[in-house]
């Protein structure tokens, strides 16, 4: 074993004293420091998911993998108390410790350790690999504000109800070359000015072989790297906004999905700048003749007893089961408080618009991508799903898929019955979504049934973040709206 000079301090075999790895990952761990000399990596970045679904952490020289495999990455607790613009919210230098967070004070130290199950080379990098991780205190305690770790207990309890989570993705977002990145000093502040950019495409052909064709260059980069990764890449799409993209993928079981929106949103960013092109997944950029983008997460539950896909109906009258009806019932019931989860930047609630191929409003229907949630399948067909359509590019994977099933157990649990599908859903007298994050805020707030699962704490923290963003949108930015309402009026 080798020497880890000053890393462990006070922490000598974290990760086995405190049980921190399965079986499954003793082995992968095993497994990796085998290959790090046979695969020539020089380094390997350890990266957790922060509260926005950023990854941060640290690249280590390969040769202190093994020492970190044990004693697990000291990282600054503030990572996980900083809004969409880095500022850190929460008042760390100051002894009002009820304003604080648990064992956050003076910017001390959590611990990631690393989850060897994660491992990968990544293609865009020669020399370098990855791995995601879990945010500890020094104690041995997860740290309550990891996402990842709270979404693992969320679907712990699902396993234990007796079923297990499967999710399909399909992530719409940008690609546009890049003009001019902003590095000037005067546009580095925080945030920094957002760089210049121009179109890969004419919009508005939607799937049209010509507008692919265009974007193919850099796609297929993209497709090159995903499939290394061993990702279930399953199309590549030009979609209807100027050089807008999708990508869709095979459904993964569990935990798996959202490790996997990681890797893919961080694998695209990575590669489009190295090659000259700027890629997000902000929802509406502001740009002349932009369509919004969307996160639209299939998903289904398997009997954990029978393996069987347990929404498909034996009935030939019903689209769903009574479990997928109860579940389906859950998302509608709780889809006010669930938004924040899903669509969690200010600029998201500005998809939600009728006649768009977005939701306005929480109602169901079949086949219908008008409707919040569209159910696919028929009586007896083992491929049946529902598909939320109510989530940003953006979000937090982890936030994203406990919201889906905190609100779907909810049915399940209190036997809800579903409303009647909606056969025209824009039109529709059912309750709207959130028209803006303040709203989405509001409802967040006053769920019983997430502050009972998330923990009152974790609702609390997030709530004081986003309302942190708000209040620097609403009170040190002038907007273009505001120049031309006012500026000439008065």
């Amino acid at each position: 074993m080798g020497v880890d000079q000053g890393s462990s301090v006070g922490r000598a075999d974290f990760v086995s004293r405190h049980g921190l790895y399965d079986a499954l990952q003793r082995q992968a761990a095993a497994e990796v420091l085998s290959r790090l000399q046979d695969d020539d990596i020089r380094t390997v970045r350890i990266s957790f998911a922060d509260q926005h679904g950023i990854l941060r952490g640290k690249t280590l020289i390969a040769g202190m993998l093994e020492a970190v495999l044990r004693n697990g990455c000291s990282i600054t607790s503030t990572l996980l108390l900083k809004d969409t613009a880095h500022r850190t919210v929460y008042p760390i230098w100051q002894r009002a410790a009820d304003r604080n967070p648990a064992q956050m004070n003076g910017a001390s130290d959590i611990i990631l350790v690393p989850d060897p199950t994660t491992f990968r080379l990544l293609p865009w990098a020669p020399g370098s690999a990855w791995m995601l991780a879990d945010c500890y205190h020094q104690n041995g305690a997860p740290v309550p504000f990891c996402t990842r770790s709270l979404c693992r207990r969320v679907l712990t309890r699902l396993t234990d109800s007796g079923y297990r989570f499967i999710a399909g993705l399909e992530i719409e977002f940008y690609i546009f070359k890049l003009v001019d990145p902003k590095l000037e000093p005067q546009h580095c502040g925080q945030p920094s000015e957002a760089p210049t950019v121009r179109m890969l495409s004419h919009g508005y052909q939607y799937l049209t072989e010509n507008r692919y064709d265009e974007i193919e260059p850099i796609l297929e980069q993209i497709r090159a790297a995903l499939v290394a990764l061993k990702l279930p890449l399953r199309s590549l799409e030009s979609e209807m906004g100027p050089s807008q993209c999708e990508l869709t993928f095979d459904a993964t079981e569990g935990l798996q999905g959202a490790d996997n929106v990681m890797l893919i949103r961080s694998a695209i960013k990575q590669i489009c700048r190295r090659n000259g092109y700027h890629a997000t997944f902000m929802c509406r950029p502001a740009l002349p003749n932009i369509a919004s983008s969307g996160w639209h997460l299939h998903q289904s539950l398997l009997d954990a007893r029978t393996g069987r896909n347990a929404f498909v109906s034996s009935d030939e009258r019903d689209l769903l089961s009574a479990c997928g009806q109860r579940f389906v019932a859950g998302l509608l019931e709780n889809a006010g408080a669930a938004c924040l989860l899903a669509a969690p930047t200010i600029n998201g609630y500005k998809r939600y618009r009728p006649y768009s191929l977005a939701p306005s409003r929480i109602v169901w229907a079949r086949d219908n991508r008008g409707a919040m949630i569209r159910v696919i399948g028929a009586p007896g067909d083992p491929g049946t799903h529902i598909e939320n359509r109510i989530g940003e590019s953006a979000a937090n994977p982890y936030l994203y898929f406990a919201s889906q099933i905190i609100a779907g157990r909810d049915g399940m649990s209190r036997g809800l019955q579903v409303p009647a599908a909606e056969d025209a859903p824009y039109e529709s007298s059912a309750r709207m979504l959130p028209a803006s994050i303040v709203e989405a805020i509001g409802e967040l707030r006053q769920s019983a049934l997430f502050r009972a699962e998330l923990g009152a704490d974790f609702v609390d923290y997030l709530l004081t973040i986003k309302e942190h963003e708000v209040h620097r949108f609403l009170s040190e930015e002038v907007t273009d709206w505001e120049q031309r309402e006012y500026f000439e009026l008065f």
